[in-house]
C-alpha cells in the first residue's frame, strides 16, 4: 500500500530574532510616546507653576509697592504726630501761662493778708508751685497762727514747718547800731507752702445788660366828635323859631347857648387849650340833638 506523505516544510529564516525586534521596535515606539507624553505633562506642569509664580511675583510687587507707600504715610502720620505733639506741647505751656500769669499778684497778696502781727519775712523763694519763706516772729504762736491763715487761704494751701529756732535779734539795714542784751532773742522760722494752681472759683460771667425800658406810649389823643348832622341843626333852628315851644326845649337851647359860648371862650384863649375845644363843640352838638327829641 502507498502514502503519499505531505512534504515538510523546515523555516531556516530567524524567526525569533524577527520577533524580538519587532518587541524592540513596540518598546522603543512606546517608550518614545511615553516620553513625549512625559515632557508634555512636564511643559504642562511647567507651565502652570511659571504662571502661578509670576502671578504671585506681580501680587508680591504690587504688595511691596504698597508697602512702600504706606511707610512713607506711617512717616509723614509720624511727623504730623510730632508736630501735633509738639504744638498741644506749646499749648499747654501758654495755658499753664495764662492761667498763672496772675500768680506772683496771688502770692504776694495772700502774703501779705494772711501774715499775722509780731511775724516779718526776710526772704520769699518760689520754685515751681512751692514757695519758701523765711522770717521772724515774736513766738510760736505766731507761727501757728500764720500756718493756720495760710490753711484757710484760697491760694496757699499745705503749709510745712521745716525748723524754727531762737536766733539773736538781728540788725535793721541802715539804722544806728544798738547793743543788744543777752536775753533779745527772735524766732527764725523756716516754712514751706503750696501755691494753689487753679483758682478755687470759677469766675462768674458778666451779667446780662438789661435790656432798655420800652418808650412810654404817646398819650392817645382824643377822638374828635362827630360833627352835627344837617337835621339835627335844623330841629334845633326850627324849635328856637316856632312858637309851640314846651317847657323843657328852652332850658335844652340855652344849654346849648352856653355851650356854645364855653367853647368860643376856650378856643380863643390860645392854641394849648384847643383840645378842651372839642369836648365843647360836643356838648353843643349833643344840646342841639336833645332839642331836636324835645320837638319831636
Amino acid at each position: 500500500m502507498s502514502s503519499t506523505s505531505a512534504p515538510v516544510r523546515i523555516n531556516l529564516l530567524p524567526h525569533r530574532e524577527q520577533k524580538r525586534i519587532a518587541r524592540q521596535r513596540q518598546f522603543v515606539s512606546l517608550a518614545f510616546m511615553l516620553g513625549i507624553l512625559a515632557l508634555g505633562v512636564v511643559g504642562l506642569v511647567h507651565f502652570f507653576l511659571s504662571t502661578q509664580i509670576e502671578a504671585q511675583e506681580s501680587r508680591n510687587k504690587l504688595l511691596k509697592s504698597e508697602i512702600a507707600k504706606l511707610d512713607e504715610q506711617i512717616k509723614e502720620i509720624d511727623k504730623l504726630r510730632d508736630q501735633i505733639a509738639q504744638v498741644l506741647a506749646r499749648k499747654q505751656v501758654v495755658e499753664t501761662l495764662q492761667a498763672n500769669r496772675n500768680e506772683a499778684v496771688h502770692l504776694i497778696d495772700q502774703l501779705v493778708r494772711q501774715l499775722p502781727d509780731g511775724i516779718y519775712l526776710r526772704s520769699v523763694r518760689q520754685n515751681g508751685a512751692k514757695v519758701t519763706l523765711i522770717g521772724y516772729a515774736q513766738s510760736n504762736a505766731r507761727v501757728s497762727t500764720l500756718m493756720r491763715n495760710i490753711d484757710a487761704s484760697p491760694w496757699l494751701s499745705t503749709p510745712e514747718l521745716v525748723e524754727i529756732k531762737l536766733v539773736p535779734v538781728p540788725q535793721v539795714a541802715g539804722a544806728p547800731a544798738q547793743k543788744a542784751n543777752a536775753g533779745d532773742r527772735i524766732n527764725e522760722f523756716t516754712l514751706n507752702v503750696q501755691v494753689r494752681r487753679v483758682a478755687p472759683a470759677a469766675v462768674k460771667p458778666p451779667a446780662a445788660t438789661p435790656a432798655a425800658a420800652p418808650a412810654p406810649a404817646a398819650p392817645a389823643k382824643p377822638a374828635k366828635p362827630a360833627a352835627p348832622t344837617k337835621a339835627a341843626l335844623d330841629a334845633g333852628g326850627m324849635s328856637a323859631a316856632g312858637p309851640s315851644q314846651g317847657a323843657d326845649s328852652a332850658p335844652s337851647g340855652g344849654g346849648a347857648a352856653a355851650s356854645a359860648a364855653s367853647a368860643g371862650a376856650m378856643s380863643a384863649a390860645g392854641p394849648s387849650q384847643g383840645a378842651h375845644s372839642a369836648p365843647s363843640g360836643g356838648s353843643a352838638a349833643a344840646s342841639a340833638a336833645s332839642v331836636g327829641g324835645h320837638q319831636s
